[in-house]
């Protein structure tokens, strides 16, 4: 924007990088440009100053489609003014040469001009589609509308005015309609997240199964190795007895073979004792068979002697002696020998 000082009589003007300054005098042009810097008398001078820079118009308005249906179009059109000159005739950019105020019907004006061309183009277009297609396809049709008409409209070349680009922002429905079209894709959209959930809950179930069926098929297996471990334990501990019992059958056996050998031994011993003993007793009775009767008397009181206790005294009386006498010379025993120890012997005393 332009500034302008105030002096008694005089004004200076200086202007801005982005601004064209249009300085008539008399009716003729005393300054043309951009970044200009002067003197000028406030009584005598018109100025104008029109932007060079870049220009951003948002327009939004309402169209009707074929089949009646209202639509809402949002479009923002980027304009300059080309030629700076030809702008301040047409419109109005004009500045307050004692104070510097700068009007605004100008860009009003360019505005209203953009806007209505735009919008003109625009419903135009949709009022020849349905609502559907202008859903669809409506943003990147109006805006090739757009690009064209206002592109190429002898109104705006005329003025000054250079659109340099078109962007259809948004074509949309009434609410009510909006939320009727975006029903269909709303439950479809529903659908396929509940038919993702369902297909989450399936794998989830299936995955929950094949873990169950793991576990079940390892408890399986724990099992069968636990049955074999038992039946070959079992095994085991039935061999090992079948051994025990083999190997006390056959300690049993040779114990027995043993104490048969022994027994047989023993009475072998005793019979080969018996045998020694019967043939010693024959040999002895044979003897006894040849001797008279008083060598075997002597014999027996001999052995009698030896199996006697010890004496330590004997009385021999005259019946004792004579009944012995008697005895050994077989004249028999009177009645005096059998009566005699009990009349005349002492008592004998065992030995110490």
């Amino acid at each position: 924007m332009a500034t302008i000082k105030r002096y008694p009589w005089l004004r200076h003007f200086l202007g801005s990088p982005t601004g064209a300054v249009i300085h008539l005098r008399a009716g003729r042009v005393a300054h043309h440009g951009i970044g200009q810097a002067f003197w000028f008398r406030p009584g005598t001078s018109v100025l104008s100053e029109v932007p060079v820079d870049d220009q951003e118009l948002p327009v939004l308005f309402h169209a009707t489609t074929r089949d009646h249906q209202d639509v809402t179009v949002q479009v923002n059109v980027t304009y300059r003014f080309a030629d700076p000159a030809v702008v301040s005739q047409r419109l109005d950019f004009g500045i307050d040469p004692d104070t510097g105020a700068a009007a605004t019907t100008g860009r009003d004006q360019v505005a209203t001009i953009i806007g209505q061309l735009a919008q003109s183009h625009a419903i135009d277009h949709l009022a020849a589609v349905p609502l559907t297609t202008a859903l669809e396809q409506g943003v990147s049709q109006v805006r090739a509308q757009l690009v064209e008409a206002l592109g190429t409209d002898a109104r705006l070349a005329s003025t000054g005015i250079e659109v340099l680009g078109v962007h259809v922002l948004a074509v949309r429905p009434d609410g009510d309609v909006e939320r009727a079209l975006q029903t269909p894709l709303r439950e479809h959209v529903q659908a396929e997240a509940d038919r993702s959930t369902y297909e989450r809950r399936a794998l989830a179930v299936e995955r929950e199964r094949t873990i169950s069926e793991n576990e079940l098929a390892s408890q399986i297996e724990l099992a069968t190795r636990r049955e074999r471990l038992v039946a070959q334990e079992g095994t085991n501990l039935r061999r090992e007895a079948e051994e025990t019992a083999a190997a006390a059958l056959v300690e049993a056996r040779a114990a027995a073979e043993r104490r048969d050998l022994t027994s047989a031994a023993q009475a072998e011993e005793i019979r080969r004792l018996g045998e020694a003993n019967n043939a010693k007793f024959r040999t002895v009775m044979d003897v006894y068979e040849g001797m008279d009767r008083s060598t075997i008397l002597a014999v027996a009181m001999r052995d009698l002697a030896g199996a006697l206790p010890k004496i330590g005294s004997l009385t021999i009386t005259p019946d004792l002696l004579s009944g012995a006498l008697a005895a050994f010379t077989g004249a028999g025993a009177g009645p005096g020998v059998g009566a005699g120890p009990a009349a005349g012997a002492t008592a004998p005393t065992r030995g110490a």
